[in-house]
């Protein structure tokens, strides 16, 4: 898994800083999450390709998370694209979309596909051989939902030389990957076990912006990889995250070592604070292993 952080402030773009977009790559697929105002630049800026863009999650409509879209769309457009796109987002964001092409008389030479979220319990939205998505609902100031990325487990991988010293033919190797037993050239049984070695781990991330402290969550991220939580006030600020329905960085980091997450990366930081350290000090009271995003930053895990 890679994961690039094209912008991670809160509220309006500066010249040094972008709201709320990033890029999963995992398992041969790019995922944009979130896509606010000046996205199609930062991917051009950190070279990421526009054609593997096949699938774009919108976490809510506040527009930090999705106002570059519909430019983002227009430049598809604009440069011929016919895979494709598909769009995972509150209801309502295909209106916006749609109603934006209509007046503008700009209609999309590829296919568009919406998939309008509504659910408030957590649900499968994207499946594959190799990966899943689920939502993660979040409290915020309207319908919002965070992203799981799970990787499937994989094929069990082959030691060689044991399977050399078995005389098993080379028909069988793709049973023996899948965990079948299988039968040498002699017809004598070879159990899968003596033969392969387990697939690794599967990997897991998990998305989580905008929300207030929120243990709801908790089940559904329970032990993953890396968990990127929102932190958008420092603890001295508490009294303003309640009401506008955010996170201070040691709430991130609480719900962090609650769910037993591998790492915990901080983002969606207000513009209010120059020194971003305080962020990760402040977390690492509670928990560990804490990260800063930080525009043009790539995680690899």
């Amino acid at each position: 898994m890679k994961l690039s952080i094209l912008g991670c402030y809160s509220a309006t773009p500066r010249t040094n800083t972008n709201p709320t977009s990033q890029v999963l790559e995992i398992k041969n697929h790019t995922f944009l999450i979130d896509c606010g105002e000046g996205t199609q630049v930062e991917l051009r800026r950190n070279r990421i390709k526009f054609v593997r863009i096949k699938h774009i999650f919108i976490s809510h409509l506040h527009g930090d998370h999705c106002f570059g879209l519909v430019g983002l769309i227009s430049t598809f457009r604009l440069l011929t694209r016919e895979a494709d796109l598909h769009i995972y987002a509150p209801k309502g964001l295909k209106e916006v979309i749609t109603l934006q092409m209509k007046l503008s008389d700009s209609w999309t030479n590829y296919k568009l596909i919406f998939h309008e979220l509504t659910s408030k319990s957590s649900e499968l939205i994207y499946e594959d051989d190799k990966v899943e998505v689920y939502t993660i609902p979040l409290d915020h100031r309207i319908y919002t939902n965070g992203f799981l990325f799970k990787e499937k487990e994989g094929e069990r991988k082959l030691d060689m030389n044991a399977v050399l010293n078995a005389d098993v033919d080379v028909a069988y190797y793709r049973k023996l990957k899948q965990g079948f037993d299988v039968k040498d050239k002699q017809g004598h049984l070879v159990t899968n076990e003596s033969v392969t070695k387990p697939p690794n781990k599967p990997k897991s991330y998990a998305f989580c912006s905008d929300t207030a402290y929120n243990e709801a969550m908790l089940p559904i991220i329970k032990n993953v990889d890396v968990l990127y939580h929102e932190s958008t006030f420092l603890e001295k600020n508490e009294a303003l995250a309640q009401p506008t329905k955010h996170s201070t960085a040691k709430q991130a980091a609480s719900i962090a070592k609650q769910a037993d997450v591998g790492t915990l990366i901080l983002g969606h930081y207000s513009t209010r604070y120059d020194d971003l350290n305080l962020f990760k000090a402040e977390a690492q009271e509670i928990f560990d292993n804490v990260e800063l995003a930080k525009d043009g930053k790539s995680f690899e895990f």
